[in-house]
């Protein structure tokens, strides 16, 4: 029985994952900051199910709580970095403290994870890293700047481990999530409410209008036990009906263009979004 240790497990793509990968015969670690208040609901799919997962204290900012949660775990097969924070406000306005909180969590953490496990499959050459990027991870949109900068620091990072572990038969998979319904959007942190940006109530609006169809995070947990499954060598996966849309919108455009979309008036922006993503925003 494969072993698996997903991060960020007490709700949404975590929790997904770590559920997909233990029907498909993985066995589970499940962590998670706060197992005693975030672990009921896994904790009852797993006993409801009979599926083999083991809930762990997991907190990625922190050095000593990964060395003692991987050390517990042991020998892992395949490691999913999902835990991370959403994070908007303008370059302006948001604290230096507020970027580097984004980022000890969101890149800083996995790469803990990261290096906790990847001496040991590369000497029994043999693994699967999995890093939960996301469409910001491709591109950046107003107010996204700290969430699409840990993305892409994240990206760029496991681009370069991709290269590194090739020639020790690890592979190295970066899942990039579109618009999908969990609880990370009912918990985001911005900036200052009273912004002179409009961007924060114009990205607010349309996560809202592209979450009337909500999309359930097992599209993505799914999707990772598929990568696990599988023996590609394929490094980027857009997951959801809408990521690999997402992207090539922001490819279709020159960088002048995506910029000057930025400084439209807000009848503008709605009627763009009417007409280029079939939204109905609501300001």
């Amino acid at each position: 029985m494969p072993t698996a240790l997903v991060t960020g497990t007490s709700t949404g793509i975590g929790l997904a994952t770590a559920v997909s990968l233990a029907r498909a015969g993985h066995k589970v670690f499940a962590a998670m900051r706060n197992p005693e208040g975030g672990g009921a609901e896994i904790s009852a799919i797993a006993a409801q199910e009979k599926l083999p997962v083991t809930i762990v204290p997991l907190d990625v900012d922190d050095d000593a709580s990964v060395s003692r949660c991987f050390a517990a775990a042991g020998p892992l097969d395949v490691l999913v970095n999902n835990a991370g924070i959403a994070m908007h406000g303008s370059v302006e306005e948001l604290a230096i403290a507020e970027f580097k909180r984004t980022m000890e969590t969101n890149f800083f953490g996995a790469l803990r994870c990261i290096q906790a496990v990847v001496t040991g499959m590369r000497q029994r050459r043999s693994g699967l890293i999995v890093n939960v990027s996301s469409v910001a991870g491709r591109f950046s949109i107003a107010p996204q700047a700290p969430y699409a900068a840990s993305k892409w620091a994240l990206e760029a990072a496991s681009e370069a481990l991709a290269q590194e572990l090739r020639a020790f038969n690890v592979r190295v998979a970066i899942v990039e999530p579109g618009v999908i319904a969990t609880p990370i959007f009912g918990k985001p942190t911005f900036g200052p409410t009273e912004s002179i940006y409009p961007h924060t109530r114009r990205i607010n609006a349309l996560f809202a209008a592209a979450l009337k169809n909500p999309v359930s995070p097992y599209v993505v947990g799914d999707a990772i036990r598929d990568i696990a499954a599988s023996d590609s060598w394929k490094l980027r996966y857009p997951v959801g009906p809408d990521a690999a849309e997402l992207i090539a919108w922001r490819t279709s455009m020159t960088d002048e263009d995506w910029i000057a979309g930025g400084a439209v008036t807000d009848e503008q922006w709605v009627a763009y979004m009417k007409n280029a993503r079939g939204l109905d925003v609501q300001l």
